[in-house]
């Protein structure tokens, strides 16, 4: 009895020690326009701390578009990701030509 226990123990602490570790990513379409689907890709990425602490980060989708080179954007999609509720990432993709 007292092994079953035991395992049940171990269970219960790898399944919280995973369930600590993990991260969670989203990706959002945000808006489409009427140009034709390019294929050109350009991100721009905001890394903060506590979900308020953002320092010099600029994700737009100006700075997006001009990293990969765009010029008539076709698609943006938001990527909102985070670790541990401490350290929060939005990441502005781009496609068009």
């Amino acid at each position: 009895m007292k092994a079953i226990k035991n395992k049940i123990l171990l269970f219960a602490i790898v399944l919280a020690t995973g369930a600590f570790f993990t991260s969670c990513s989203v990706t959002l379409p945000v808006t489409a326009t009427s140009n034709q689907v390019g294929t050109k890709v350009g991100s721009a990425t905001a890394t903060g701390f506590l979900g308020v602490l953002f320092f010099d980060q600029d994700a737009s989708i100006r700075t997006a578009a001009r990293n990969g080179n765009i010029t008539r954007i076709s698609t943006v999609d938001i990527r909102h990701g985070n670790v541990l509720g401490l350290i929060y990432t939005y990441e502005t993709i781009v496609t068009g030509e």
